[in-house]
């Protein structure tokens, strides 16, 4: 089966009251970790790249690493750019095999978004990729995406029908309290997501798939684990996976997990290497790293997302 992309993936995820997972990948490692899990529990999955990412391995690399998961599993993967800032970024993974991709232009005015993302869109659809937009800006820090509290904001419902009409994309990543990062929210807060914001968006869209950014749980297991190794996350603080899970039973159908997978093989790692110091073989400190994915990615699928069994 080739490389898809999120069309029919999302249309039976909205009807079925669940999400796929997209989940950023940047080594051999990490891919073989979520599409093992996926493949146990026969999921479909989004394996998304971000610019640092791209930068770091190279598209050639990554784009390889992730045709050979789908030829060893035989899963509908699709592979996506994630938060593309650029109609040249964009273009560049078009024509390098990405069936999907993401135009970013919440930094910029109402208008000149729709213009960027328009410009995205066309050129996707003309060569069968599709493109997730975004309306709003989540505050955080995750690879080249860094914005303050002060310069975050929720969508505004109003500009939903607008923005989707004019532009033409095939989803809508939204706003409504997640935050990039591990470091999401300030200690001794209570995360809360927007519900009613979600709601609006899905009566004035019905059908239409959304997305969500920054949800990462900051699971406390690998937290207490890079703690316990010399780390220093104490004040990490995630999205709820409560939450999450009913996000996922509204128009919510993609939800996007990167931290999360990072404290996984981080904590992996470490773990290894303070009860191992005299190891240096990377096939020895990279195997538990990459089982630590494997376990979480299931537990998403099947805990959070609940779209095991609907690949």
């Amino acid at each position: 089966m080739p490389l898809v992309t999120t069309k029919e993936m999302f249309k039976k995820a909205y009807e079925g009251g669940y999400a796929i997972g997209a989940f950023n990948v940047n080594n051999m490692e990490i891919i073989q970790g979520i599409t093992e899990a996926a493949a146990e529990v026969k999921a479909p999955i989004v394996l998304q790249v971000s610019a640092g990412a791209r930068k770091y391995a190279k598209h050639t690399y990554l784009v390889k690493l992730i045709e050979a998961a789908e030829a060893d599993t035989g899963l509908p993967i699709c592979l996506h750019l994630d938060h593309g800032d650029s109609f040249e970024l964009c273009k560049s993974c078009i024509d390098g095999g990405f069936t999907s991709v993401m135009i970013d232009g919440s930094k910029h005015g109402f208008e000149e978004n729709i213009k960027l993302t328009k410009q995205v869109v066309d050129y996707a659809h003309e060569r069968g990729a599709v493109v997730e937009g975004e309306l709003g800006r989540l505050a955080g820090v995750e690879d080249d995406v860094n914005v303050s509290d002060e310069d975050s904001s929720y969508t505004r419902p109003a500009e939903v029908e607008e923005f989707v009409s004019k532009t033409g994309v095939d989803s809508l990543a939204i706003a409504i309290g997640t935050s990039h990062g591990a470091f999401k929210f300030k200690p001794g807060t209570k995360p809360q997501l927007r519900f009613d914001i979600l709601e609006q968006v899905e009566k004035l869209l019905p059908g239409f798939p959304i997305v969500l950014h920054g949800a990462s749980s900051v699971i406390p297991e690998y937290v207490k684990i890079i703690n316990d190794c010399g780390g220093r996350l104490d004040d990490a603080i995630g999205i709820p996976e409560d939450m999450l899970r009913k996000a996922a039973s509204m128009a919510v159908c993609k939800i996007n997990i990167d931290s999360d997978l990072r404290l996984a093989m981080t904590a992996g790692i470490r773990e290894y290497m303070t009860k191992n110091p005299g190891h240096f073989d990377p096939r020895q400190y990279l195997t538990p790293g990459r089982d630590n994915i494997k376990t979480l990615v299931k537990a998403k699928i099947v805990n959070v997302l609940g779209c095991d069994g609907k690949a």
